[in-house]
């Protein structure tokens, strides 16, 4: 089921939660909502789902207004960070708890309830747990439960609420791969919240990207993470650098560097830039070889397989963050307060309330 966001505005108080948020979910797509705490993820999530509604604006599926519809009507199902399961109820009767409470009209039968039960259980790949109770599992196991559950009324949307959010980091890896698994087999209309930046990268066919109730920008992962549209995307998605510059006659020049532009805006020749340009994207020499900023290694530290590397400009211009491969920095062997020479690769260049500028291929 497509869902359709239009001019959605939500107050609580005097704080506006969401600014005319518009926005398009397409069937069977994976769609992450992604931004930082406050940015209203939560609460679009929650209207949607018609747990909550707007004080302006109206939600479509599939083309109908859903806006005054109750959650019960929406077909929706929902699964929440801390995992919200039954206690006092076996992992059995927890999936089969939203079957169990239809109407008599159209409640399935005794057989077809315990028949559906063990199929999502092999589905999440905890068919043998179907007697344990929830205080009896992980946390993983948990999140696979309730999410067996909400799948159990075959909804036509399934929405998630940091599913993730509350496990430790091995099991949250291991889970989203699972999530992304299960979506490519099931293709039901799910969109999910989040905060984390490489559980939406890796799960999601689509990212929603939001900051103080607005969207800043949509589209594929790989769209977002290489041409943000905006410096809050560039810095949202990954450890950035920020260099400054100017404009000139179709380039932007960092000091001596000059990184050429396809296009530039109309009247646009000698104004200031900002230039970004992430960690793993700043070539580290020793000699200028026709230019670079110049800097001083201040500290070499290995992260797992990548080694970072801090340095100071020697203009007083601050510091810059390197991240190399430990077979590059194996190549390089950089010392600390060795002098070095910096230059950025593929940087994206902005104009203050203008947008990014495309590099020249």
């Amino acid at each position: 089921m497509s869902i359709q966001v239009r001019n959605v505005t939500k107050y609580f108080d005097s704080f506006r939660a969401l600014d005319e948020v518009s926005l398009d979910i397409p069937d069977g797509e994976l769609t992450a909502l992604l931004g930082p705490s406050g940015c209203g993820k939560t609460t679009l999530l929650r209207i949607i789902a018609g747990l909550a509604v707007p004080d302006r604006g109206a939600i479509y599926f599939h083309g109908e207004d859903a806006t005054d519809r109750h959650a019960r009507e929406r077909q929706v199902g929902f699964v929440f960070q801390h995992y919200a399961l039954f206690r006092h109820m076996s992992v059995f009767e927890n999936i089969a708890f939203g079957l169990r409470v239809r109407p008599r009209g159209v409640r399935p039968t005794e057989e077809v309830i315990r028949s559906k039960v063990h199929e999502l259980l092999k589905l999440v790949q905890l068919d043998w747990l179907a007697e344990r109770y929830p205080s009896e599992l992980s946390g993983g196991q948990r999140q696979r439960i309730a999410l067996a559950r909400a799948l159990a009324v075959e909804p036509k949307v399934l929405l998630l609420d940091e599913p993730f959010g509350a496990l430790d980091a091995k099991v949250r890896k291991d889970l989203r791969r699972w999530l992304r698994r299960l979506h490519d087999e099931l293709h039901v209309t799910t969109v999910f919240v989040t905060h984390d930046q490489e559980e939406a990268l890796e799960v999601a066919d689509r990212i929603v990207i939001l900051n103080e109730g607005r969207v800043q920008q949509v589209g594929a992962p790989d769209e977002v993470y290489a041409g943000p549209a905006s410096p809050f995307v560039y810095h949202f998605l990954g450890d950035v650098n920020l260099f400054h510059g100017r404009v000139r006659e179709g380039r932007a020049w960092i000091g001596d560097i000059a990184v050429d532009l396809e296009h530039l805006h109309d009247g646009v020749d000698d104004v200031p830039a900002q230039v970004y340009a992430r960690p793993h994207e700043i070539d580290v020499e020793r000699h200028p070889n026709g230019g670079g900023i110049e800097a001083v290694v201040r500290d070499v530290r290995p992260l797992g397989d990548v080694v970072r590397i801090e340095l100071e400009r020697r203009d007083g211009a601050g510091s810059v963050e390197v991240k190399l491969s430990r077979e590059r920095y194996g190549e390089s062997r950089l010392a600390k307060g060795e002098r070095v020479y910096l230059r950025p690769r593929n940087p994206q260049v902005f104009l203050e309330a203008r947008g990014p500028i495309a590099l020249a291929q």
